[in-house]
């Protein structure tokens, strides 16, 4: 058990039967009345961000979770198949668990947390930024801006589709952030 002097991000906690992790969160005192805790917490299966208010004396029970990279090999009607680099133990994680799959290249290593009392993968994360090559980019024609921020959609490697400025080109290799699924730069090779 743990108290509320305990909180910080990043913390997993189990609440209402469910593992969460501490977003963000702030120690009020008012002047009248017991302090409290407000958070924000992000369901670790789901992913969704609820917030919930603890009273002072509050006790909670602080879950153990452990980041391990696994390198992707191949999805098939079971899910993504991924390796552990260290032990080469292969599992098999449910699609519902990683967000932007569809940016996910063979051979990439990605972050699988699991709750360490049951070892059981709650969420799989993508690095933050990957390089990823424009298989099909639409032409562009000179002159068709009309504001400076013009984009196009591209298809890249993967088969995902990625916003991004008009200069890119088929064949070029861009930087894509996996949080938002943003162009970030082009890459020179």
């Amino acid at each position: 058990m743990a108290n509320l002097s305990d909180f910080r991000n990043g913390l997993c906690i189990e609440f209402n039967d469910q593992i969460y992790q501490i977003v963000n969160f702030q120690h009020v005192k008012p002047g009248k009345g017991p302090a409290f805790v407000r958070t924000k917490l992000k369901n670790m299966k789901t992913g969704k961000v609820i917030e919930n208010t603890f009273s002072g004396g509050a006790k909670i029970t602080a879950v153990r979770v452990e980041r391990r990279p696994y390198q992707y090999l191949y999805k098939d009607d079971s899910g993504y198949n991924f390796m552990n680099a260290e032990t080469f133990e292969q599992v098999s994680i449910d699609p519902e668990m990683v967000e932007n799959a569809d940016l996910m290249k063979e051979g990439m290593t990605i972050e699988i947390t699991y709750h360490t009392e049951t070892e059981t993968p709650l969420t799989a994360e993508l690095p933050p930024f990957i390089e990823l090559e424009c298989t099909y980019a639409e032409p562009t024609e000179k002159g068709n801006t009309a504001s400076s921020t013009a984009l196009k959609a591209v298809t890249v490697e993967t088969g995902a589709t990625i916003m991004v400025p008009l200069f890119i080109n088929e064949g070029d290799v861009i930087k894509v952030d996996t949080r938002d699924r943003s162009y970030s730069e082009r890459i020179k090779r």
